[in-house]
């Protein structure tokens, strides 16, 4: 997804949710302002879905709950809120609230062009302040690789590239996968992001 600063007077939380309900798009609430949240490209929606099914199904006889990018993420401790293309939260907090959660443990954003250093740097940085977050999974849409970064028991992030041929693997929800699964009969060249509007 791509995001753009809309001409908006700043908004408390209250005012973002009653704003936002009457909008034809999603925004993503940061320090009071709000940003609007454009599609991708078709192999970035397919990405989601295969991600989304995987994981719903992996998960159906469990507590956990998989949210597509309708679903808003609280940033802890904060009154931010971002729509992360994938979420899955296994924390009992987040089913006692209905417009976000707040306690995921793992997070997939599928790279856009415009996007990337933002979700490899400062969204990574909000997202890090969840101390249930342990699986971050940054996936391409051009090519054949994902960037998994893995909170270890010590607390430290390891990042971890997989490529062609690679089994991933998500300790946060005990899931191991072909990374030939998520990319099955797509088409992968850099032309797919570039017909994208900022």
């Amino acid at each position: 997804m791509i995001a753009a600063k809309e001409n908006v007077p700043k908004l408390t939380p209250e005012e973002y949710f009653a704003w936002e309900e009457k909008q034809l798009e999603k925004h993503e609430y940061i320090d009071g302002e709000v940003y609007a949240m454009s599609g991708g490209s078709k192999n970035h929606s397919l990405i989601s879905v295969r991600f989304i099914t995987l994981f719903s199904n992996h998960l159906e006889d469990s507590s956990c709950e998989t949210g597509n990018s309708d679903l808003r993420v609280n940033i802890v401790e904060t009154n931010d809120y971002t729509y992360p293309d994938v979420s899955v939260t296994c924390d009992d907090r987040d089913k006692a609230t209905t417009q976000y959660i707040t306690y995921p443990c793992l997070i997939v954003e599928v790279l856009s062009p415009s996007t990337e250093a933002y979700d490899r740097g400062g969204k990574f940085r909000m997202y890090r302040n969840n101390p249930n977050f342990q699986d971050y999974l940054l996936v391409s849409s051009t090519s054949i690789e994902i960037d998994l970064y893995h909170k270890n028991e010590a607390g430290d992030w390891l990042i971890i590239n997989y490529k062609e041929g690679d089994t991933v693997e998500l300790k946060s929800i005990n899931l191991k996968f072909s990374i030939e699964h998520v990319y099955r009969g797509l088409v992968l060249t850099p032309e797919s992001e570039n017909s994208q509007t900022a």
